[in-house]
């Protein structure tokens, strides 16, 4: 029987020191935010997102434009082939080889530029949401706060802190305005 009392009272300790625990665990609030939608949400954000796509739109035209060119040049070729001679067929469909390599090089340069620019553009404001984010972390008690597309499959929408973070910066970024 005293056997019987002394695991009792090791199982009761042990299940009472998880629980515990469990209750300690309980008492730290995890957030999450989504960075991306924060990023896009932001008037910092949406003012650099147009300027990128007044960017993008320029440089897509003037892609169109090469790219157009080298199709009414390929026609042409294509309507007068029959008619040249092997030698001047030859250098002409080398000519038109060369222009779309260099059409190509063109769109990869410009894609590159795009990304760069990007880059830039959304380094400065994701470098202030991350302290927005800390400073509302701090604020509210958090333990942690985690980042939603890359950690979060499921989480209530009452530990979603994005709004905040988009209302807190952009009255930060205006100057205590809420614009």
């Amino acid at each position: 029987m005293t056997r019987s009392i002394f695991a009792f009272c090791i199982a009761y300790t042990l299940v009472g020191g998880f629980a515990a625990s469990r209750v300690y665990a309980a008492d730290d609030k995890i957030g999450y935010v989504d960075l991306q939608r924060a990023l896009e949400e932001t008037n910092d954000g949406k003012a650099a997102k147009n300027k990128l796509k007044s960017d993008f739109d320029k440089k897509q035209k003037e892609l169109d434009e090469k790219q157009e060119e080298l199709k009414k040049a390929k026609e042409d070729f294509d309507k007068k082939a029959s008619l040249m001679k092997d030698d001047a067929k030859n250098k002409a469909a080398g000519e038109l080889q060369q222009r779309f390599l260099q059409l190509q090089e063109t769109f990869a340069r410009l894609q590159k530029d795009l990304a760069t620019k990007e880059q830039e553009a959304t380094r400065g404001i994701l470098a202030k949401l991350s302290q927005v984010v800390q400073k509302i972390a701090e604020r509210e008690h958090f333990a942690m706060v985690l980042e939603r597309s890359s950690s979060v499959v499921y989480g209530q929408p009452s530990l979603d802190i994005t709004n905040e973070v988009i209302r807190t910066y952009n009255q930060q970024a205006g100057g205590g305005k809420t614009k």
